[in-house]
């Protein structure tokens, strides 16, 4: 499989899609739809003529710079209500209903596959009915592709960056039946959370039972167990700010009052921000290597984000899960900094790709030479 770089652009972001620049990604999801609460039907949203002819005209958009990206409509998102998918799982109707209208309107608008965001399943029964409606969804797409005589659309889900806690999954019916799954490997905390103390958001690895990126991609690997997982790792082109209580208390974990003022209610920053807040004369960068990410602070402001080093970092990281990692994806493109990050993904998935076929090439000639001594 061709190893992923992807990017969601988000509807609310006022970053128009004709800006993407789709030459440095492989995949683009265009998020979110919405999922209707009565007909369980999936819809483009409705805030606006300009957001709905956005969804019409994605795909054709961004192909005008890159004809190989393929599109992904996503499905739902943070703002969505998880209990409606609850609820749509659980009836064969109203789950009918969601997929067929969800490959029409994907067919419609010419996207090359679905996203899945429910965000999150958090009860066994709602395991339960996510595998049940992953299985009929696949094999919906497979009859769609057979009688049509298209390329069967993609499939993929959102999930949390761990298969085991608060959130669970049927994890082989995902390893069976999605083409990949997206990690959410950030976020871990935030002002609205942690609003006493700075934390890393993204952090790849940290001590004890932290939340991490690493941790999260050897606990989805060691459920998967013997079926063939395919993990794409999120990394986020955003961060999170603080308010210091005292700024020359200013590493991580320092005492903090919640977000700034001009932030609220949770202190979210995109990266093209940051950059031009790391650009003040006054501004301090540090690169913290427990958590393997970085933050920056001026006065009582610190943000918890992830430069250029720790974005580099984290792929050369997961080169170790190369049967499972296939590449990355960005929340969101509208945040990145002239695509400084976007064209360093691009290039640091390469070298994965490098990579991997070298592991392979090194066990064949591992093989050959154990033959030869038969």
């Amino acid at each position: 499989m061709t190893a992923v770089k992807a990017g969601y652009w988000s509807s609310t972001s006022g970053f128009s899609v004709a800006s993407i620049d789709s030459s440095h990604f492989t995949h683009l999801f265009c998020a979110f739809a919405d999922l209707d609460p009565l007909t369980y039907q999936v819809n483009f949203p409705a805030a606006s003529a300009t957001i709905s002819r956005h969804f019409l005209t994605f795909t054709q958009t961004v192909q005008r710079r890159n004809s190989n990206v393929k599109t992904l409509l996503s499905i739902g998102g943070p703002d969505s209500d998880p209990s409606t998918f609850g609820q749509m799982a659980n009836q064969r109707s109203n789950r009918a209903a969601f997929i067929s209208s969800s490959i029409q309107l994907a067919r419609t608008n010419n996207f090359h596959g679905l996203d899945l965001c429910w965000l999150y399943p958090s009860t066994n029964q709602e395991s339960n009915d996510l595998g049940t409606l992953l299985n009929e969804w696949r094999n919906a797409i497979t009859d769609e592709a057979d009688g049509s005589g298209n390329e069967p659309l993609l499939l993929t889900a959102q999930v949390f960056y761990s298969p085991l806690g608060l959130y669970r999954y049927p994890v082989s019916v995902i390893c069976l039946r999605l083409d990949w799954i997206n990690l959410l490997a950030y976020g871990y905390h935030t002002p609205s959370n942690s609003p006493n103390q700075t934390r890393a958001h993204a952090a790849w690895t940290t001590r004890g039972q932290e939340p991490s990126g690493e941790s999260g991609i050897n606990a989805w690997i060691a459920e998967a167990r013997n079926n063939k997982i395919k993990i794409v790792l999120g990394l986020p082109f955003f961060g999170y700010a603080w308010v210091l209580v005292n700024e020359n208390n200013n590493q991580v974990s320092a005492p903090a009052s919640g977000a700034p003022a001009n932030l609220q209610p949770d202190g979210l920053i995109g990266y093209n921000q940051i950059a031009t807040f790391a650009a003040q004369r006054t501004a301090t960068t540090v690169f913290d290597t427990v958590t393997q990410t970085n933050y920056v602070y001026d006065k009582t402001t610190w943000i918890s984000f992830d430069d250029r080093r720790a974005i580099t970092n984290k792929i050369e990281k997961a080169k170790e899960k190369q049967q499972e990692l296939i590449g990355y994806f960005a929340w969101h493109v509208g945040f990145d900094n002239n695509w400084s990050l976007s064209r360093l993904g691009l290039y640091g998935s390469n070298c994965l790709i490098k990579s991997i076929n070298a592991t392979y090439a090194f066990r064949i000639l591992l093989a050959i030479n154990d033959a030869s001594k038969l």
